[in-house]
């Protein structure tokens, strides 16, 4: 039996779209309030880092070592399916143009258990790495 796409309807006017969401717990990282969203062995992946952040802690710590690095930043298409959310966007990061999509899976408690962020084009992707890393050694 082949699989077929579930979508979902566009949600009423009245609703927070995901992205107002996103973006108000990043800029939570380091808090009580960002750390509760996660569960405790929540994993960030992304396309800027060599190895995944496991935990709270270091997910808000990536946060916090990308706040400030993009010239500018909006979300394009956002949509959620079940218990994941997908918000594709774009912007601008040291003068270059810059886009990607962000993946969050949440559990059934609905705390977030895993973030996927991919950026693109690869020399974003190399140059953002090295910066971020860089930040990140500093925390």
């Amino acid at each position: 039996m082949p699989l077929t796409p579930s979508f979902d309807a566009p949600a009423p006017a009245s609703t927070n779209p995901p992205s107002r969401d996103w973006r108000a717990l990043v800029r939570e990282n380091g808090t009580p309030t960002f750390a509760a969203a996660f569960a405790d062995d929540a994993v960030l992946e992304a396309s800027v880092l060599e190895r995944p952040l496991t935990g709270p802690d270091a997910i808000g710590r990536f946060f916090k070592a990308t706040s400030g690095m993009y010239d500018s930043l909006e979300f394009t298409h956002e949509t959620r399916d079940g218990r994941k959310m997908y918000l594709e966007w774009s912007g601008h990061v040291f003068g270059q143009e810059v886009g990607g999509v962000t993946i969050v899976t949440r559990r059934a408690d609905d705390r977030i258990e895993s973030v996927r962020l991919y950026h693109r084009p690869f020399s974003v992707v190399s140059r953002f790495s090295a910066e971020l890393a860089r930040r990140m050694e500093q925390q």
